[in-house]
């Protein structure tokens, strides 16, 4: 998911940094309201712009995780493997559904579908993340919509099979995404080049999508989520953000505990959490949602946040 929350403004274009990135407010997905994230034109640091190449990065080690431990491997293998084994459960349930009950239609002769976000969900965007930690810089639009362009993002283990077996099963896959809208070719084009269906460009619901009788509220999903449920039974939700399942209307450590008290009994079954370290509205919920603060500030404020058992 790629978004940026910029207080209450959207600034990432979660996917968002979705879809995103930095989380439902700032993330370095493409997606950019809570989330946040880089965006690669970036990968070049400016040549007039001094860079410390020794100062600590936030994200170093979350970007090396993601990219050389066989741990991140295998959590998305078997969450992926996991929810396939309960296709056929799913389908066979004329009462399953995976959307809130305010996002989905009472009739049950609609087609099936699963809805997935997109950066760091099906597609990693890692080597973006890298670029920001080599050259010194944070997400911004115009390098972000320059790694979408490039179209290299490789799909996450797990994901390709997922989705084969899915369509195969008549199952169609949605891709509910913080990307904004003029992404769209490039996206679908990198979704299509790692194997993902993509059954048609109605299928991407990107930022800006319009949905008729809903008003979209910054980078929350919503509303997409109400065009899916309104076309088609969803059987699974999958994403790397709280956002990209249910509207999140307190990004407050409080605020998110109590959806996933409300909710948690839905992971596992109908929703399907990727793991994301390198940003998402986790981050700006230390700071306020608060994006326009320095960067020492914002780090003040996370390792305030820290338990240290006193």
């Amino acid at each position: 998911m790629r978004i940026r929350v910029l207080t209450v403004s959207i600034l990432a274009g979660s996917l968002a940094l979705g879809a995103c990135k930095r989380t439902e407010a700032p993330v370095p997905e493409p997606e950019v309201a809570a989330m946040s994230t880089a965006s690669p034109a970036a990968s070049e640091a400016p040549i007039d712009r001094a860079v410390d190449l020794g100062a600590a990065d936030d994200n170093l080690n979350a970007v090396l995780w993601v990219q050389t431990s066989v741990e991140y491997d295998a959590i998305a293998t078997q969450t992926y493997r996991t929810a396939a084994a309960q296709l056929d459960r799913a389908l066979a349930d004329p009462d399953w559904h995976a959307l809130v009950p305010e996002e989905r239609s009472a009739s049950k002769s609609l087609p099936p579908a699963v809805v997935l976000d997109i950066d760091e969900t099906v597609l990693d965007n890692s080597p973006y993340q890298a670029r920001l930690v080599r050259n010194g810089l944070e997400y911004n639009e115009v390098t972000w919509a320059t790694w979408v362009a490039e179209k290299k993002a490789r799909a996450l283990p797990g994901v390709v099979e997922f989705a084969r077996a899915a369509d195969a099963k008549g199952i169609t896959l949605l891709y509910i995404s913080n990307r904004a809208q003029h992404l769209d070719e490039a996206t679908i084009a990198n979704l299509r080049a790692v194997g993902l269906p993509v059954k048609d460009p109605s299928v991407f619901m990107g930022l800006g999508t319009v949905v008729e009788g809903c008003e979209q509220n910054g980078s929350e999903k919503n509303c997409r989520r109400q065009r899916a449920g309104r076309e088609y039974r969803v059987l699974m939700q999958f994403g790397d953000q709280l956002g990209d399942f249910v509207e999140v209307l307190s990004n407050t450590a409080a605020g998110r505990a109590d959806l996933l008290e409300e909710y948690g009994d839905w992971f596992g079954e109908r929703w399907w959490m990727l793991p994301n370290p390198t940003y998402g509205s986790w981050e700006p919920a230390a700071f306020n949602n608060d994006w326009t603060q320095p960067r020492e500030a914002r780090r003040a404020a996370k390792r305030a946040a820290l338990d240290v058992a006193p």
